[in-house]
């Protein structure tokens, strides 16, 4: 074998052909170079290619492992599933589960906040006004980590729907809003792609050069009155985004 590129490319076959899974990890770094005639260089440079393209994570001492690249289909319905007021998913848990997967929602962190000139004009709030800020991680399994998600909420608004606790929200926000008499009425969008941060790219245990999906999504009420602002942050290859029968009219 000459190089990196042909160490890559033999990596990579295994990889997405199955012999090696999602989990399973390569061969340490000494053994590569015994199997292959290769120096320690040239096998550093062939993994830091597959971390690039997002195919495995260095995870230090705990070796390079085959990154789990199994995709999310996120359909724009999987709000209206939720807007009963006793379920038992939000729209996350309640997409995955579609799909035979298992998605949970964490709560990272909550905390009150005041809202900036940005905040401000997103949510159509005061600049200074009371805020109530949730960071929550969508994952498959219990430490999957698919989705990165911040979330904002009027204080008042917050306050009267139990939201600025720390615990996971039953069956999803939507669901308490309804409970409380606050109906979720029109839901807006906006997708970019973009190159992940490096705090992003740590969170998501992916490479800085797999690029992102960023989804910004506004909340309204029939009054207009935007009750929840949300930006999710996802690796490109795991997620996908299903915008199906929109009216024409």
């Amino acid at each position: 074998m000459r190089g990196y590129r042909e160490l890559a490319a033999r990596l990579r076959e295994q990889i997405i052909s199955g012999e090696l899974s999602p989990g399973e990890k390569l061969r340490r770094i000494v053994d590569l170079m015994d199997d292959y005639g290769l120096s320690r260089q040239t096998v550093r440079e062939a993994i830091k290619e597959l971390a690039d393209e997002g195919l495995v994570v260095t995870m230090g001492k705990g070796g390079t492992v085959v990154r789990n690249r199994t995709r999310v289909k996120i359909p724009l319905n999987r709000y209206s599933k939720v807007l009963g007021p006793n379920g038992a998913r939000g729209p996350w848990e309640t997409a995955c589960a579609e799909q035979g997967l298992d998605g949970q929602m964490h709560v990272v962190r909550v905390a009150r906040v005041q809202a900036d000139d940005r905040l401000s004009e997103q949510l159509g709030v005061p600049v200074g006004a009371e805020l109530v800020h949730r960071q929550r991680r969508a994952t498959l399994g219990p430490d999957d980590v698919v989705q990165l998600q911040l979330v904002w909420y009027p204080a008042d608004l917050a306050d009267q729907v139990q939201l600025a606790g720390t615990s996971k929200i039953r069956g999803g926000v939507f669901g308490a809003l309804v409970a409380a008499g606050h109906r979720p009425s029109a839901v807006s969008e906006r997708v970019e792609s973009r190159m992940p941060t490096q705090d992003e790219a740590d969170q998501l245990k992916i490479s800085g050069k797999v690029p992102v999906v960023a989804v910004t999504r506004t909340t309204m009420n029939s009054a207009g009155r935007v009750m929840e602002l949300l930006q999710s942050t996802a690796p490109a290859d795991r997620i996908e985004l299903v915008y199906d029968n929109l009216p024409l009219e």
